[in-house]
């Protein structure tokens, strides 16, 4: 019989920081698109950026699945890390490519998911509230 472990309230967990770290780094590389338009500066700092994403995705798995696997809860977190991967990796062929009408709206999307699961994986390890009022 496997029993499902979860995280003391008010505790940090490695799955909500690696969720943190690649939701970070989405926003850094939007901040610095914006700097490849007007500095020469900008595609330096983009190209770091894109490293740190991609590293922060393989985190993120790895994560997902530690979390996973000591608990036995349930494996949808390693498809949502998996996914943002898989995004992650079309992104860097497209940023190579210089495709900008499908990787700029595809990195739009991958910040609003990234936020999307940091949401979720943050309100799911609050503790839960009683009912009365103090």
């Amino acid at each position: 019989m496997a029993t499902q472990m979860t995280a003391a309230p008010g505790r940090i967990t490695f799955q909500q920081v690696a969720i943190a770290l690649q939701t970070a780094s989405l926003f850094f590389q939007a901040a610095t698109a914006g700097l490849l338009l007007s500095s020469s500066h900008g595609e330096l700092l983009h190209g770091v950026g894109a490293r740190v994403m991609y590293g922060a995705s393989m985190l993120y798995v790895l994560a997902a699945v530690l979390a996973w696997r000591p608990g036995g809860g349930s494996p949808r977190p390693i498809l949502y890390a998996s996914g943002f991967l898989v995004l992650a990796s079309v992104q860097v062929v497209l940023g190579i490519a210089r495709v900008p009408s499908v990787h700029v709206p595809l990195g739009v999307l991958m910040f609003g998911l990234s936020v999307l699961d940091l949401g979720r994986v943050l309100s799911t390890r609050l503790p839960e509230r009683s009912g009365r009022r103090a």
